[in-house]
């Protein structure tokens, strides 16, 4: 093995941290679930689950696809019947959020539209963010499929929202300045580039999959990278706000939440996927990093910050633009 792979690896010994997990079998207060994994399946946790204790749900559901996870398959479907089975456990879940909850669920372009029309019936649709994959097959009778959807919803018109938590830096290809000559919604960063801070779009092209020289990669075949679900905290939760995910594979959502000083709690039926998820919380205590967000900003793919420490010397740079911004 490569010494620059630095997938996390589970020993024997790891499997003590099952104990940590939990297994509902009667209702529960949300303060018992406090950064706590549900190891169960999702029908059988769900009867138990409190009401209106979650501020966001971030929910990474099996595609249709037939995938193999560990030592599970999930066998793809029609349409009717994927979408019945969203529905089937979608609905019970909705007793968990406050009214102020917002919910995000990830998908694929053939299952874009079933979670859509399940979540149109209960929820208002505010937005669809699309998410380039840079990895990816190419294919000889289709076009290559390198992009995801995360569907935005909330419960109610009152929610929360933060544009200014996940903006981005960019290159800025053709600087321009006002009639003073002075740099307009720019800077000059001590290598010499110009860089300008974007608000979010729907539209993200700056996330890499998790590989190998990553230190958070697991073997979980559909791991999301912490980059794309600190976006989503950091937009639509507070710190020391409830995250729930209810299909939390290797942990992503509860170590971002972790890192981010959020509540957490998720649902993993899987046994090796509940000992990556307690294992990357534990590191996590030891490297409360994410890759691509540094500082408080999120950064263009492969890009370090390193590069764009502030020069005192350029007058055109902002005197708190690396002050932590985050919530």
């Amino acid at each position: 093995m490569s010494k620059q792979n630095r997938t996390i690896k589970i020993e024997p010994q790891d499997s003590v941290l099952l104990n940590n997990t939990l297994r509902l079998n009667a209702t529960v207060l949300p303060k018992q679930l406090e950064n706590k994994i549900i190891h169960q399946d999702i029908f059988e946790a769900l009867p138990f689950l409190p009401e209106k204790f979650v501020d966001l749900l971030i929910i990474d559901p099996p595609y249709n696809l037939t995938k193999n996870f560990n030592s599970a398959t999930f066998k793809s479907m029609t349409e009717t019947e994927y979408e019945n089975w969203i529905d089937s456990w979608f609905k019970p879940l909705l007793k968990i959020l406050k009214p102020t909850a917002t919910v995000y669920v990830c998908c694929d372009w053939k299952s874009s539209v079933s979670i859509y029309n399940v979540l149109s019936k209960y929820l208002i649709i505010r937005n669809r963010i699309t998410w380039e994959r840079e990895k990816g097959r190419g294919a000889l009778s289709n076009w290559k499929n390198c992009s995801e959807d995360i569907w935005y919803a909330t419960f109610s018109d009152d929610y929360y929202f933060n544009p200014d938590t996940v903006k981005l830096l960019r290159k800025v290809l053709a600087p321009y300045r006002d009639e003073n000559k002075q740099a307009k919604d720019w800077f000059v960063a001590n290598d010499g580039t110009a860089y300008r801070l974007t608000y979010p779009s729907n539209l993200w092209t700056d996330i890499t999959i998790p590989f190998w020289s990553m230190p958070e990669n697991t073997p979980h075949p559909t791991q999301k990278p912490e980059k794309l679900i600190a976006k989503l905290i950091l937009a639509s939760s507070k710190k020391n706000d409830f995250v729930f995910d209810p299909f939390l594979g290797s942990g992503t959502t509860a170590v971002v939440a972790k890192k981010l000083n959020r509540k957490y709690c998720g649902i993993e039926i899987n046994d090796e996927y509940c000992i990556y998820a307690e294992k990357r919380l534990k590191l996590a205590e030891e490297n409360p990093s994410i890759q691509g967000y540094e500082n408080g900003y999120f950064l263009e793919r492969n890009t370090s910050f390193e590069k764009l420490k502030k020069d005192k010397q350029n007058a055109f740079i902002s005197k708190d633009l690396f002050t932590t911004g985050s919530e």
